[in-house]
C-alpha cells in the first residue's frame, strides 16, 4: 500500500474513533497534497506526487509545526504548543526515524573531513553535502546547530 492510500485509511479510521486531532492533521496533509498536485509543472501537466513526494509534503508539515511551537512557546501559548506538539507526532509516525543530536553529529564529523573544512567561514562547504546524506532523517535547523559547534572550536 502506498502512503497516499495509508493517509486515506487512516485519516477513516481516525474518523471512526472520532480521534480529532488525527482527523484534522490528517485532513491537512491530504489538503496540501491535493493543493500541491493543482500546479503544472514546466510542461504544463499537472503533477502527480509518488511516495517521495508524499513524504517531502510531510516533511514540510511537520517542518511548520515545529515552528509554530517555536513560536507559540515564545508567546506563552501552551495550549496551542500542546496542540501542535500533538499534530508533530502523528506526522513523525509517517516519517523516516529521525536522527539523534549524537548521530547528527558523526556524520558531521565525517563530513567536516571530506571536505577539509576548518572554520566558521566552511559552515556553507559542510551543510549542502551534510544535509543531502541525511536527507528527511534530520532537521535542518538542527544540523546548522551542530555545525557551527563543530566548526567554532
Amino acid at each position: 500500500m502506498g502512503l497516499r492510500e495509508q493517509l486515506s485509511n487512516d485519516l477513516k479510521d481516525a474518523m471512526r474513533q472520532r480521534q480529532e486531532t488525527h482527523k484534522r492533521t490528517l485532513r491537512s496533509v491530504i489538503a496540501a497534497l491535493k493543493q500541491a498536485e493543482t500546479e503544472l509543472d514546466s510542461s504544463g501537466k499537472r503533477i502527480h506526487l509518488d511516495d517521495e513526494g508524499i513524504l517531502a509534503l510531510i516533511v514540510q508539515q511537520a517542518k511548520q509545526r515545529r515552528d509554530s511551537i517555536r513560536e507559540y512557546a515564545k508567546g506563552g501559548r501552551q495550549d496551542l504548543v500542546d496542540e501542535e506538539q500533538a499534530e508533530l507526532a502523528i506526522l513523525e509516525e509517517y516519517m523516516p526515524r529521525q536522527l539523534t543530536r549524537a548521530e547528527i553529529e558523526a556524520e558531521a564529523r565525517q563530513v567536516i573531513d571530506e571536505v577539509g573544512a576548518s572554520g566558521p567561514r566552511d559552515i556553507g562547504k559542510v551543510m549542502r553535502p551534510l544535509l543531502d546524506r541525511l536527507g528527511d532523517r534530520a532537521d535542518g535547523r538542527e544540523v546548522n546547530l551542530v555545525v557551527r559547534e563543530l566548526l567554532a572550536d
